[in-house]
């Protein structure tokens, strides 16, 4: 067997393999004896089936395995021997060959990891938000909470913006009923925007039992098709008008939140903690992103398409799970896979980066520190004991765990090489609270 590798470009390649037709022929002359001693074929006895019918029966099948085979060693030699790392799978395409040939001929195209040399951080500016978190954000933050516990009541009077108000309602367009568009019983805050303004703008001075006809039209861009751009008639019934009631900040308030005894200073300092936790989590994160992103604008590489594309794959499977967790049909000519183009190769190109610099500076995730981020997740849950031992019961429930840490590891150690700058923030700031 004979081979030889040719470059096609940044990390694609070429290698061409030409077997011996006599060799193969040997080895299948070999597998055909071996099969023969117990091959069953009706109207024979197990071992008494003559070699030409073993070979008409399973020759063409065992060629293509004795192919196969040497092959994938011919190929394994070849890019071991060259110490050449490939990436993603091989494929293999046959040569034509003529009957007086005496070898056959195949090419194999693959990818291979690109060379990386890691670039310097040295003159990267970092910028780490410093939050102090106040009295206002506490007090911001009770009021989110006390929306939250908010409680209806019912009234008698027309309804005004803001009201939760249960309606039984039916769409038509030109006198025919359209999917989705009869509901009874829907509850809906007037003014929220969950409808569509004219909708909810037309219940506005509405009665109980009031019945009210009005016409809407639907938007050009509307998501669902059938009614885009189109008036429809609703006839509406108004069942119920209720009012917000927002809980008073006392001690059942506090008890709601989880304070046994109702002490509404230990209320707000059990907010602020919290605040301050949250705090240091999004301020960790947006030091990550900026380093990651940093590493990448300082570190080019080209990454290979065929691990772009199996990234695309696996993007396009989270996005189907999400669907239909929602409970919603997934097709995926809904979904265009060039939208994960550009996610795909930020991940792939990042990975790579994040390999290197594990392997060049010994980043790798310790087992004490993995143990450390067992441990703190597992107190979140009703019996930690059972977490930690799920996590040890085997390396691959380990893997996301070990992930986190290896990140960490950069991150700590990027954060050495660049120059970080303090930068005052607010609390809804960092939030991206609008």
């Amino acid at each position: 067997m004979q081979s030889n590798i040719e470059n096609l470009g940044a990390l694609e390649r070429r290698l061409v393999i030409s077997v011996s037709k006599d060799k193969i022929q040997e080895e299948l002359g070999t597998r055909l004896k071996r099969l023969a001693k117990n091959a069953k074929i009706h109207g024979f006895r197990p071992g008494k089936v003559p070699l030409k019918i073993v070979a008409q029966q399973y020759g063409p099948q065992l060629k293509q395995e004795i192919l196969s085979d040497a092959l994938h060693k011919n190929f394994n030699e070849a890019v071991q021997t060259q110490n050449i790392r490939v990436a993603g799978y091989p494929r293999f395409e046959d040569k034509p060959v003529d009957e007086s040939d005496v070898q056959y001929e195949f090419s194999v195209l693959f990818e291979v990891y690109p060379e990386i040399a890691l670039g310097d951080l040295s003159q990267v500016n970092i910028e780490k938000p410093i939050v102090e978190v106040g009295a206002d954000d506490v007090d911001k933050t009770l009021d989110i909470l006390r929306k939250q516990h908010t409680k209806y009541e019912p009234v008698e009077r027309e309804v005004m913006s803001g009201d939760r108000v249960n309606i039984d309602y039916r769409g038509m367009i030109d006198d025919t009923d359209f999917e989705g568009g009869t509901a009874k019983g829907a509850l809906l805050i007037v003014g929220e925007g969950k409808l569509l303004k004219q909708f909810e703008e037309s219940l506005v001075g509405m009665r109980l039992g009031q019945n009210k006809t009005f016409e809407v039209v639907f938007p050009e861009d509307y998501h669902g098709k059938e009614i885009a751009g189109k008036t429809v008639t609703f006839e509406v019934t108004l069942n119920k008008i209720e009012v917000p009631a927002l809980p008073e900040i006392d001690n059942e308030f506090a008890k709601l939140l989880g304070i046994a005894d109702g002490d509404t200073q230990k209320m707000h300092s059990e907010i602020q903690l919290n605040l301050e936790r949250e705090v240091e989590k999004r301020t960790k994160a947006k030091l990550k992103d900026q380093i990651m992103q940093s590493l990448l604008d300082t570190t080019k590489i080209d990454a290979p398409n065929v691990l772009i594309d199996q990234e695309k794959k696996r993007l396009m499977e989270e996005a189907r799970q999400n669907f239909e967790n929602r409970g919603m049909k997934f097709d995926e000519a809904m979904i265009n896979p060039e939208l994960f183009q550009s996610k795909a190769e930020y991940r792939i190109k990042l990975g790579l980066i994040l390999s290197e610099l594990v392997k060049t500076h010994d980043l790798k995730a310790q087992p004490e520190q993995i143990r450390k981020v067992v441990e703190e997740s597992a107190q979140g849950y009703e019996n930690p004991e059972e977490v930690i031992k799920w996590h040890y019961s085997s390396p691959e429930n380990l893997k996301e765990v070990e992930a986190v840490v290896l990140e960490d590891n950069v991150v700590t150690w990027a954060l050495q090489q660049v120059k970080v700058v303090d930068k005052a923030t607010t609390f809804d700031q960092l939030m991206e609270i609008a």
